[in-house]
């Protein structure tokens, strides 16, 4: 006769398979589509594996939305072969098995593709007669050729195609794009018939165009290669938010001036269709640099001024998955050579930070680990609290205690020193109650991939009150970032003076890092300045 224990330890050993079976289950992976362009009713083919031997329950979505039942035509556990459904437009593909779900694939419908525009060219707006290479990797260089492009750039971009993962049905949607930006060494020549632009971080397979004030480009396809992982823009937020500052005059003479450089919110990948909503003065330059530039000329003493400024922004939420063995490195290239440099807020060079970087990375080369060595390292061994500290990132490498500046700067002056491009990324973060508090994360560059986002004094749980903190936090802020915030700049803004004898103001530690804030010149000897927090006065969850 079996002991009860006995007969327990059998049943264990028949469920025994059955349990480890359940523990290998994989998260299903697209290796490609076969065709990645194609029309309705042809046969699209997704190649990779774990999708399950059947469908059962399982299911594809193309942009957004998935087929019928009657669509599919096979499924194994490597391949999944569907019929391209009516609704099917430019858009992500991804497999669902269970609560699991893939990476992204792309998907461009043939019929709703431009053509390039053939024979005579007419009109004044900007015409693309090539695009050379006709494919690429994030960061490389790209020649277009063509003409009406203007001899200079002015207010006119590139635009590449980019997309956001959204519940919304697929014939809803309108197709979306990334500017080529400013920074990044994004715009390497422009003429009136020859255009050489970086492709920029966030760009995917689709349509690239150039707008000008003349009017925009016919669009023509452009294929991203070569990205050694997925980047994904995903829950958009949009922001209303207002700021201002307030001028009194004290003791001024005749003539003077008072320049303000007033920061702007930043477009990015993750932060777009950024729009003035309203001023109620208007600027000297518009765009100096990312910034509205404001002169007041001849304050009289006792007199005051406010500048109001109102923007909305769309912030979405990024989520990254990095295949670590296959990063290449390009030697040489701008952003490496760049954003690798000391600074004076980023002293890569001093032989404490370099000592320390080096001890952390040991013989690793690969630039996505020794970032995340280097996260790992502050999160375990310095402090990171809510409060502001006084000090720069050599003090918290020093006292092991640090700030979410403190802490951004320390990540990238070690990043750099370790040969790693990195920058400080400055604004605000938004609360449940929408109310801001100053705050700095950053972000580094891997080649043909582009920027990935980091947050150490989020991921270390030095969150403000009454912020919407993530359980994971410590892995989710390495390479993942959430939409509760708006930047206002990406590295440190240095701005020039107006005048070589003007007395300047400088704001540390602001929602922007930029060198200059206020000038004074001429007869101005004194005045005061009061310049307001960011106020949300709107927030739009979409």
């Amino acid at each position: 006769m079996k002991s009860p224990c006995t007969k327990t330890f059998l049943a264990f050993l028949v469920f025994l398979p059955f349990l480890c079976l359940s523990c290998k289950e994989e998260m299903p992976s697209i290796s490609h589509i076969d065709p990645r362009i194609g029309r309705i009713g042809d046969i699209l083919n997704i190649y990779g594996k774990n999708f399950g031997p059947e469908r059962n329950e399982s299911y594809i979505t193309i942009a957004g939305a998935p087929p019928t039942s009657s669509a599919y035509v096979s499924w194994k556990d490597d391949q999944i072969t569907v019929k391209i459904p009516e609704f099917a437009d430019a858009g992500l593909v991804y497999v669902y098995r269970g609560t699991n779900k893939s990476n992204p694939a792309l998907f461009s419908n043939k019929a709703s593709m431009p053509e390039q525009v053939r024979g005579a060219e007419t009109g004044s707006g900007p015409r693309i007669a090539s695009v050379t290479p006709e494919a690429g990797a994030i960061g490389s260089l790209v020649t277009i050729m063509g003409s009406n492009f203007g001899s200079s750039r002015e207010n006119a971009g590139v635009w590449f195609s980019w997309d956001a993962e959204s519940s919304a049905p697929a014939e809803t949607k309108t197709p979306d794009a990334v500017e080529v930006p400013d920074s990044d060494f994004g715009y390497e020549l422009w003429s009136e018939r020859e255009i050489r632009v970086r492709i920029p971080d966030g760009a995917i397979s689709g349509n690239i165009e150039i707008r000008t004030p003349r009017g925009n480009s016919r669009p023509v396809f452009f294929e991203i290669t070569g990205k050694p992982g997925v980047k994904i823009f995903k829950d958009k937020r949009s922001y209303t938010l207002s700021f201002s500052v307030d001028i009194r005059a004290d003791i001024a003479g005749m003539p003077n001036a008072l320049y303000l450089w007033l920061p702007k919110p930043i477009f990015s990948s993750s932060q777009k269709n950024v729009r003035l909503l309203s001023r109620n003065i208007e600027p000297f330059v518009e765009n100096y640099r990312g910034t509205s530039l404001y002169q007041l000329l001849d304050l009289q003493a006792g007199s005051g001024q406010q500048i109001t400024l109102s923007y909305v922004a769309e912030v979405f939420a990024v989520e990254t998955s990095v295949k670590q063995q296959s990063i290449k490195q390009e030697p040489g290239s701008p952003i490496q050579s760049v954003y690798t440099l000391p600074t004076p807020i980023l002293p890569a060079d001093n032989p404490k930070i370099a000592a320390q970087a080096a001890a952390i990375i040991g013989r690793e080369r690969n630039p996505y680990n020794k970032a995340k060595l280097i996260y790992d390292w502050i999160l375990k061994q310095v402090k990171i609290e809510n409060s502001p500290k006084s000090g720069e990132a050599l003090e918290a490498l020093d006292e092991l205690q640090a700030d979410s500046y403190q802490a951004a700067m320390l990540f990238c002056s070690l990043a750099r020193a370790a040969g790693v491009p990195a920058l400080p990324i400055s604004g605000v973060l938004v609360n449940r109650a929408r109310r801001t508090v100053k705050h700095y994360w950053a972000e580094f560059w891997i080649d043909s991939f582009g920027w990935i986002p980091l947050d150490p004094a989020l991921g270390a749980g030095a969150a403000p009150q009454d912020f919407n903190l993530r359980d994971d936090h410590s892995e989710y802020y390495f390479g993942n970032m959430d939409n509760q915030r708006v930047a206002f700049s990406q590295g440190q803004n240095f701005l020039s003076q107006m005048d070589p004898r003007g007395r300047v103001a400088s704001r540390p530690r602001e929602y922007a890092l930029q060198s200059l804030w206020e000038e004074a010149t001429g007869g101005l000897e004194s005045y005061s300045s009061l310049w307001s927090d960011v106020t949300i006065t709107g927030m739009y969850v979409q």
